[in-house]
């Protein structure tokens, strides 16, 4: 019996998907299940702005980036229906033979891909939600984020082989590290990163605490590096201004590539569940992933031994709020206690992972930078 895309043939063949980066990163076993169903078409993604570096990174697997221009329902963006009707009259006029609506749940988001009229449609559609011609099957709630996807690309026909994230490096990538790595004096057997940003403040553990583990772990012997994007200096800066030990501050310093490369490279990754906590699943590095808000079933990484979710479940989980308003217990209620044991249990496994002195930023044979110490300080 032949599958739905099979009987299709497509040929032009558009995605909706206009997410972030770790959303990104969990839709590539489907996407690449899906380019295996397809070798020789041309497919398209329509997605955010940033995305054509994520397209770059996987040209393999998507050739093109149409930019969504936002729309009411969808947060990513300026919710502004202004430009959508432009742009759905410039997708009916591609003639697509399949639009694949991998965003998420349903409803708006089926709307928008159905009026593209394309040949054929496949999504997901909630449990109340009229039916939709094409390849549709029932949003799958109860799964982690990659098999949601892979659930539908097997349904239509396109079975996967791995369900594994993926991040293949480039030469380009080493080198933009190995600049990163001379210019801050990484040391890479004894590197632990700290990422205490994320998207949405609900999801961000305090930056006192993440100071307080980076000061534990230099005291170790680590070498901490605080990462993040440009945009979150301020928070990057906050966490050093609070931390007595030395540590490299490589906001704003990496592209995706070299982040990648970095977090390859690290014995552990101190993060929120943001779109670095993909990356370490990626580059199978191990992680200790504070989980504030979000819901853990779906975003866990799938391997739960490399990668150490930290969460407490109040009533008010998963949260869909910017900013908590009910005191942020699902974030206060993680200790910093927590998060060093798991964090110091994780690195004493690790066999390639030396630590050096003390508060130690750089060991060059004896010439030390050491911080001066503070009076231990009564963080939770």
């Amino acid at each position: 019996m032949t599958s739905f895309i099979e009987r299709l043939g497509p040929q032009r063949i558009v995605v909706f998907r206009a997410l972030q980066l770790g959303d990104m990163l969990c839709s590539v076993p489907a996407l690449r299940a899906l380019r295996r169903a397809a070798p020789h078409a041309h497919i398209a993604l329509i997605g955010l702005p940033w995305a054509q570096t994520f397209i770059d990174r996987y040209s393999d697997l998507l050739d093109e980036l149409i930019v969504f221009p936002g729309a009411t329902g969808f947060p990513e963006q300026r919710e502004d229906d202004s430009a959508l009707p432009a742009f759905t009259h410039a997708m009916r006029e591609r003639c697509f033979d399949l639009a694949v609506q991998l965003h998420g749940s349903g409803a708006i988001a089926n709307d928008i891909v159905c009026s593209f009229n394309a040949r054929a449609n496949a999504g997901f559609v909630q449990h109340d939600e009229i039916q939709r011609a094409g390849c549709f099957i029932e949003w799958p709630d109860t799964l982690p984020e990659p098999h949601r996807y892979l659930a539908l690309t097997h349904a239509m026909g396109a079975p996967f082989e791995a369900d594994a994230l993926s991040f293949d490096l480039t030469a380009a990538d080493d080198d933009d590290y190995a600049a990163l790595a001379a210019a801050n004096g990484i040391e890479a057997h004894r590197l632990v990163l700290v990422h205490p940003g994320a998207q949405l403040p609900s999801r961000r553990w305090p930056v006192a605490r993440f100071a307080h583990v980076a000061d534990s772990l230099a005291a170790d012997g680590w070498q901490i590096a605080v990462t993040g994007t440009a945009a979150e200096a301020p928070l990057t800066a906050a966490v050093l201004g609070l931390m007595a030990a030395p540590a490299l501050h490589l906001a704003g310093s990496t592209s995706l590539g070299s982040l990648a490369a970095l977090v390859e490279r690290a014995r552990l990754v101190v993060c929120n569940d943001t779109g670095i906590s993909h990356i370490a699943a990626a580059m199978r590095t191990p992680s200790v992933v504070i989980a504030s808000g979000s819901d853990t079933r779906r975003w866990a990484p799938l391997n739960r031994e490399r990668h150490r979710v930290l969460a407490d479940f109040p009533p008010c989980r998963p949260c869909a709020f910017r900013e908590c308003p009910y005191g942020h217990e699902c974030a206060l209620n993680i200790t910093v206690r927590q998060v060093l044991d798991t964090a110091r249990a994780m690195l004493a496994s690790d066999r390639n992972a030396h630590p050096a002195a003390p508060n130690l930023l750089h060991d060059r044979g004896g010439a030390t930078v050491v911080a001066i110490h503070e009076e231990a300080r009564d963080v939770a």
